[in-house]
């Protein structure tokens, strides 16, 4: 059992899209496609309980990750505190639940999914580890429940993007990265990767050296929002095309 929450790990490396990451990839969207079940039979108190659940879950899992770290000594203000957009989005997300706040929702669904699939797809930060290894199994129990609380809220709740959401949320994301790049500057951290590109392999490898990667960054921040806004608009050019009318 101590293997599995050991900062060395010296078992079977992590297999990218191999049996277990696709099983993991499975049981994700199988919880997200269940909600087109739930949301028609589960009532107020229903919703409300699976809200503190999520809520519960998703922040006894990262409250882990900070044990574990300062267990090993690797804890550290350059790379721990909560400033990564995932890790801000983790907490963000329990306190919406909680609250039902929309601004929030906007935030947690346009970022913390985006962000949030990225992770599940390319774990690159705990790819040295492999399942049932505690740090991979945090990855995507983290990772997992962003997706799916922000899936639940959409399809459950009833909460939707909207256009000026899409704008709130870009601007807002560019104000705090550059807030985030001076506080790299003054504490030598790299949150949000705009210092300089992470050691392990990610999709930034595929994008020009720095400083000129966070231009890139932009265009491919832009294009996610945009894509995961993209159901809503095609609703929205449905809904004009063709009005629903009183029959009465």
């Amino acid at each position: 059992m101590e293997k599995y929450f050991a900062l060395i790990y010296d078992g079977i490396p992590f297999i990218l899209f191999g049996t277990a990451h696709l099983t993991a990839l499975a049981i994700i969207t199988l919880f997200c496609f269940s909600f087109l079940y739930f949301r028609k039979v589960w009532g107020e108190k229903e919703r409300k309980t699976v809200r503190w659940i999520f809520a519960i879950a998703i922040v006894a899992n990262e409250t882990a990750l900070h044990v574990w770290s300062v267990y090993w000594g690797i804890w550290n203000i350059q790379t721990m505190l909560p400033l990564h957009m995932c890790s801000v989005m983790i907490w963000a997300s329990a306190y919406m639940l909680v609250t039902k706040n929309y601004g929030i929702y906007e935030m947690v669904y346009f970022l913390g999914l985006g962000g949030a699939m990225q992770a599940v797809l390319t774990p690159a930060d705990a790819a040295a580890y492999n399942f049932p290894h505690f740090r991979l199994m945090q990855t995507f129990i983290a990772h997992g429940l962003l997706i799916n609380i922000a899936i639940y809220m959409t399809l459950v709740e009833g909460f939707r993007p909207t256009l000026q959401s899409f704008k709130r949320v870009f601007i807002w994301t560019n104000i705090y990265m550059i807030v985030i790049f001076f506080l790299n500057l003054a504490i030598g951290s790299n949150y949000l990767f705009v210092a300089y590109k992470p050691d392990f392999p990610t999709l930034l490898d595929m994008l020009s050296p720095w400083p000129w990667y966070i231009l890139e960054l932009e265009a491919v921040g832009f294009a996610i929002l945009f894509i995961l806004y993209i159901p809503f608009l095609i609703k929205d050019w449905r809904t004009r095309r063709h009005p629903v009318t009183d029959s009465s």
